[in-house]
């Protein structure tokens, strides 16, 4: 947003500057009185340089680059220039005009004011004469200038100068400390947006959703701010009616099932046991479906220091009766007693996710490893018959079809990973088995 505003405001001053430029151009170009005034008020300064007073006596030399610049022209109609100078005492010091003085020119005999200026002719090219008083030493010395139709584009370098000495280096300044101004201003206003920004982003679902601060902020910005906080409060209703859920559901479905099971079981049939496989199937499937919900919920409170060559030790104790009675082997391979943050249940139930996975989805005789890496890292692999990776749904998305089992297997792994703001990869190719690692954080 502050670059938006930055660029308009540039833009804008950009604009304002042409248009007072355009402005102030047409209203000198169009006053020949005020042209005619700076450009006897700049000659004269600038001839004012060749006075000096010797002995106290004044005296006007006309440097060379100047006196090519006032030759007297031949024909007036063609433009000329015409300067004199002389002291109050009527003794010229210096003229480049004859009668041509005399009828442009105050007369000798009267003193003029310290400044004087009259239009020879209307219009353009510009024609007037004038002069301006200088005090050199004890005496007043009086610098007459007479110009006929601009010969030497005065006009256009009186503007200039004017335009640079008043317009073109005093607005930039001027609009540039108002754009900066604004621009701060509108940094200042902001900043309690981006605080609440930053906080927003903050926001952790599973733990309290606090209301986002409005101290300081626009009103505006406010109004959308508090809308923001009327959603949070919505979703912390949507999260607690989860949490009740996610705690009741397998109570209230574990008994019903537990009761089907029992009378399955008196009854001898084949399609009894199917029944019972069928059933068991749908418990797991619940159960799975139970702890991804519960992951939402997670207490950050719950996160340690976890000893994860301790942990994967126990959980592989915990899995091998399960592996072995599938005609699988398991392995616990170590490198060191790395420390991570984690919560211990959740990286035991993603070591069982994973181990599970491999025995369901390998076929009988296949090796389950789980490695720990010393950089503080677990890795499950085995050397079944792998898979070809397909679209976002990776690991499952090629099983789901051949084995008609819901996918969330992995996503609760992937939820579990998220949590502990770690990195998971999963690597598998035909016939190369399959790799499946996660990168936790250093306690």
């Amino acid at each position: 947003m502050i670059g938006i505003v930055s660029s308009r405001i540039v833009l804008f001053t950009v604009l304002a500057m042409l248009l007072e430029l355009g402005i102030v151009l047409v209203q000198y170009w169009t006053d020949n009185d005020e042209l005619g005034a700076f450009l006897i008020n700049e000659e004269t300064e600038i001839l004012s340089g060749g006075l000096s007073a010797p002995g106290g006596r004044p005296r006007f030399d006309l440097s060379p680059q100047l006196a090519e610049r006032y030759q007297l022209k031949p024909a007036e109609t063609e433009g000329a220039i015409y300067l004199r100078v002389r002291t109050g005492s009527g003794r010229v010091l210096f003229s480049s005009c004859a009668e041509a003085c005399e009828r442009h020119f105050l007369p000798v005999a009267i003193n003029p004011p310290d400044f004087w200026q009259r239009q020879i002719a209307a219009g353009k090219p510009l024609s007037v004469a004038g002069g301006r008083t200088f005090r050199v030493g004890e005496e007043e010395v009086f610098v007459e200038l007479a110009v006929l139709r601009d010969p030497h584009d005065f006009v256009n370098r009186v503007l200039a100068h004017e335009l640079r000495d008043h317009l073109i280096i005093p607005m930039p300044l001027m609009f540039g400390l108002v754009a900066i101004g604004t621009i701060l201003s509108v940094w200042a206003a902001l900043k309690p947006v981006v605080a609440a920004g930053r906080a927003a982003d903050q926001i952790d679902p599973r733990a309290d959703l606090s209301a986002l601060s409005t101290e300081g902020m626009p009103r505006e910005v406010a109004t959308f701010v508090h809308a923001v906080n009327r959603l949070l409060a919505r979703v912390r209703d949507l999260i607690q009616a989860q949490k009740v859920f996610s705690t009741s559901i397998a109570h209230e479905i574990r008994t019903p099932v537990s009761i089907i099971r029992m009378e399955l079981e008196r009854i001898d049939d084949p399609r009894a046991r199917k029944a019972e496989r069928d059933l068991e199937a749908l418990t797991h499937m619940l159960e799975q479906l139970t702890a991804l919900a519960k992951l939402d919920v997670v207490d950050p409170k719950s996160f340690q220091a976890v000893d994860l060559f301790a942990l994967a030790e126990e959980s592989v104790a915990r899995l091998a009766p399960f592996v072995f009675a599938n005609g699988h082997s398991i392995e616990l391979v170590g490198e060191g007693a790395p420390m991570v943050r984690a919560v211990p249940a959740l990286l035991e139930n993603m070591l069982r996710n994973l181990v599970e996975n491999a025995v369901k989805h390998t076929p009988a005789g296949t090796n389950i490893t789980i490695q720990v890496l010393e950089e503080g890292a677990l890795k499950v692999s085995d050397d079944g018959p792998g898979f070809e990776p397909q679209t976002a749904d990776t690991l499952e998305a090629g099983r789901i079809k051949s084995s008609d089992q819901l996918g969330i297997g992995l996503r609760i792994v992937e939820r579990i990973a998220a949590l502990h703001q770690g990195r998971l990869s999963v690597e598998s190719a035909p016939g190369q088995g399959t790799r499946i690692r996660l990168d936790l954080n250093p306690a």
